[in-house]
């Protein structure tokens, strides 16, 4: 099963209120369970004056949110189209294709994943900037692993 794969699935399970979660994929059985705490709410009736600085905390707290999710949603993975081995650069002694922080346009290489003595050049199908490598370069790659985080605009 996929790093990548758990990961996704821990950081979905945690985002939900599923208090268990069990998956089984070619013999690998992964368990993941809440530790959760027997709580004895005695309802109070009462009034409470909410100060203007908690009401602003929450706001702020809000805000953040919301402008984490608008981030993820410019969010653009690409993803290996081949198993393979992955390489920044055409050539050992050769500039890395792309850095952190670039601006590419659709079309631009981005890498070249080697697979059986062909090396595929992988393109960008948006326009944006590199925000995230993934993958270190030289290491193999599963078919549809994400390899860059592209900010799209």
């Amino acid at each position: 099963m996929d790093l990548n794969l758990i990961k996704k699935l821990v950081k979905i399970f945690n985002a939900s209120d599923i208090s268990e979660l069990e998956v089984e994929q070619d013999g690998l059985r992964i368990k993941v369970a809440k530790q959760t705490e027997n709580i004895q709410v005695v309802p109070q009736v009462a009034t409470q004056n909410i100060s203007q600085s908690a009401v602003e905390t929450s706001k702020a707290e809000l805000e953040t949110e919301v402008s984490e999710e608008e981030n993820a949603a410019n969010l653009h993975e690409i993803h290996s189209p081949i198993v393979g081995t992955f390489y920044r650069a055409p050539a050992p002694d050769a500039d890395s294709y792309v850095k952190i922080g670039d601006t590419i346009t659709k079309g631009s290489v981005l890498c070249i994943v080697e697979a059986m003595k062909l090396m595929n050049e992988i393109e960008s199908d948006v326009n944006g900037k590199i925000v995230k490598i993934i993958v270190d370069n030289g290491e193999p790659v599963e078919y549809n692993q994400p390899l860059f985080l592209i900010e799209t605009s």
